[in-house]
């Protein structure tokens, strides 16, 4: 049942990596916003919270159009790109690790704001008096209690791109090799004769992947808590 083919193993593979580059790129922006939204009234917020949320409402396909205009070698911004530094967007995995950043960027600030705005201000209040700087609070009281919604808000976003389907393939396509994540697989396999067997193999595994991603933020999560509750 699992003696994966070299393409399916591919596949698997490559959703892993472009999984992780997706969360590691977010990660730091995530965060600034989290925090930005979570402490700070200023003019613009709710648009600047609209906007970020737009992936999570849009048709995914919308995002991907948009980005193909955007960031294709024709597009304002990746015509520039390619013709400036050599750097293609657009059907490459490096678009499936952007397209994949955008989709899952909304769940990340979600969760890191929750977590931030729990935290009690009177803390870093108290830090403020004491002399801590800005900085110096924000890593050492407002990071640090943050830490459970970051783990979740990133492992969400992992799992969020692990399923990402309709803004990779209108970015960047689905090329065998490059491109083709564990969703387009199940999809390519799906539209071919005898394609049933290695559909219900990739779909078994996605299910693994995701679940075990979640059951991983769930411990982690617990731990973390813990760790914090016994400082």
């Amino acid at each position: 049942m699992f003696d994966l083919s070299p393409t399916e193993y591919s596949a698997m593979m490559l959703s892993i990596k472009v999984s992780l580059w997706s969360v590691a790129i977010i990660l730091i922006p995530g965060i600034f916003t989290g925090w930005l939204l979570a402490r700070h009234d200023f003019i613009g917020k709710s648009l600047l919270d609209g906007l970020l949320h737009l992936p999570l409402v849009l048709p995914p396909v919308v995002t991907g159009y948009l980005l193909l205009l955007l960031l294709g070698k024709q597009g304002m911004i990746g015509k520039w790109l390619y013709q400036n530094f050599d750097i293609t967007l657009a059907f490459s995995w490096r678009g499936a690790v952007l397209a994949t950043a955008l989709m899952s960027f909304p769940l990340m600030v979600r969760s890191i704001r929750l977590s931030i705005s729990s935290i009690e201000i009177k803390l870093e209040q108290a830090a403020r008096s004491l002399g801590a700087s800005a900085i110096n609070t924000f890593f050492t009281i407002t990071l640090p209690l943050a830490l459970p919604g970051i783990i979740t808000g990133s492992i969400l976003a992992f799992a969020r791109s692990l399923g990402e389907f309709g803004a990779t393939i209108t970015f960047v396509g689905n090329i065998e090799g490059e491109t083709r994540t564990l969703p387009l697989a199940i999809y390519t396999y799906i539209q071919v004769p005898d394609g049933n067997e290695p559909a219900q193999r990739l779909l078994i595994i996605s299910i693994i992947l995701a679940l075990s991603a979640l059951l991983f933020s769930a411990l982690i999560e617990r731990r973390t808590a813990l760790w914090l509750g016994g400082k």
